[in-house]
């Protein structure tokens, strides 16, 4: 077998108060400053994340179960350094090179999965999603029942800067709940809070109104742990009835009705990368 190449081992947004808001379409803007590059050497996983095709962690899954080639040769290691993805083959078809990153904002409706494919046959996003989009990854979750701003990209690089904790971008939300519970109470989950063995981190909390035991908290979070707002207001022996995520980072969905696409400009999404934390270097 031919050798591989290289190898290394305050207060938060609210959405609208309607439903039928007039949609501001969201055009791209040419610009011609260049996003910044690494040269040399990357991993593998890497490449083909910033091409689209996975996430990192689903690609050295791919690896493991033999899905991935180099020049028809099977990969065995995630590590593999290339310079590009000439070469490189996924269940037998070539990888495309890299578009440029693109985000767009999507209004997730409440009963949909944030999945490409649930064996019980419910409905995904992919399902809700307009037609002409190019092959698009969802930026973190929102559970099924959970409705409000998805974010959606088409580089895996820039899904990962947006999900790492260590980039602390804010995800605000609003809940509807029933229940008793006071601000003094909400004030402390921005100590954090341990419920069943899981540590959640600092909730900036906020009682926004109440009507008789019914009431709506806002919230804003930087970890966005699986269905953490639920549970930290069910442990405050709250029933959340209807959740919604208002914003993440500057993102918005004010202008968007349940289902709808806006495309974020491509010199807003510049300035917004610059703006976030440098992740960790993995070695």
């Amino acid at each position: 077998m031919p050798p591989q190449r290289t190898t290394g081992a305050r207060g938060p947004q609210r959405p609208p108060r309607r439903d039928n808001n007039p949609v501001r379409r969201n055009s791209p803007v040419k610009t011609t400053r260049p996003e910044p590059r690494e040269s040399g050497p990357q991993r593998i996983a890497k490449l083909l994340a910033r091409a689209g095709v996975a996430s990192r962690r689903d690609i050295e899954r791919m690896i493991a179960e033999g899905r991935i080639a180099l020049d028809g040769d099977v990969l065995t290691t995630p590590a593999t350094l290339l310079e590009d993805l000439k070469g490189v083959t996924v269940d037998g078809k070539p990888v495309a090179p890299p578009a440029a990153a693109r985000l767009w904002r999507f209004y997730k409706p409440a009963g949909c999965l944030t999945a490409a494919f649930d064996p019980k046959g419910r409905p995904t996003i992919y399902d809700r999603l307009p037609g002409g989009l190019p092959r698009v990854m969802p930026v973190g979750r929102l559970d099924f029942m959970t409705e409000g701003l998805l974010l959606l990209t088409n580089d895996g690089e820039l899904k990962r800067q947006l999900e790492l904790p260590s980039t602390a971008v804010v995800r605000r939300y609003r809940a509807r709940a029933f229940g008793d519970v006071s601000q003094a109470q909400l004030e402390e989950l921005s100590e954090g809070v341990e419920i069943e063995g899981i540590r959640y981190g600092s909730i900036d909390a906020n009682l926004e109104r109440r009507t008789g035991r019914n009431c709506w908290i806002e919230l804003a979070l930087t970890e966005g742990k699986n269905r953490e707002v639920r549970r930290v207001l069910a442990h405050l022996g709250l029933q959340v009835s209807r959740l919604i995520r208002t914003s993440y980072g500057p993102f918005t969905m004010l202008d968007l009705d349940p289902g709808q696409v806006g495309e974020v400009q491509r010199e807003e999404l510049f300035r917004f990368r610059q703006t976030l934390k440098a992740p960790p270097v993995k070695k």
